[in-house]
């Protein structure tokens, strides 16, 4: 029973590390722009930032491993409504924040100047995707 508290323990530390980063991103960006730094997002890939977008991924990485190993030692099946629906959602959420990273990445350059609405709308979709699979986690319809 040991190595289902430690995974368990993996996926709550990978889960609440990946919303405190995109957390700190968040207030980091919000504080920018209130002061009047308006291009405070184009430093959102520089370091120590780059980092946080590491640890991002990471967690994004260890999730679907370590809660398939969970639902495996529980021994649920995999094609409860619940599990298909968080998977569905973690791919989506998964792709947009790998576009949203991307998209942040070249905002580094000057020469190109993407669309400031598109990049918040990614973010607000990805942010959704993860809040919902969380209440979906904390809910277990079985």
């Amino acid at each position: 029973m040991e190595h289902f508290t430690a995974l368990k323990m993996l996926h709550m530390v990978s889960t609440v590390l990946f919303f405190i980063c995109a957390l700190a991103l968040v207030v980091w960006i919000i504080r920018g722009r209130r002061s009047g730094d308006l291009t405070v997002q184009n430093r959102a890939m520089q370091r120590p930032w780059v980092f946080v977008w590491l640890l991002m991924g990471l967690c994004l990485l260890v999730l679907p491993i370590s809660g398939w190993w969970l639902v495996h030692y529980a021994g649920w099946p995999l094609g409860q409504t619940w599990l298909l629906a968080a998977s569905v959602l973690y791919t989506f959420g998964a792709l947009s924040w790998a576009w949203l990273a991307v998209r942040v990445n070249r905002l580094r350059r000057p020469v190109i100047v993407g669309n400031p609405t598109f990049t918040l709308a990614l973010s607000i979709f990805s942010a959704v995707c993860f809040i919902a699979i969380a209440g979906l986690m904390g809910a277990k319809p079985i």
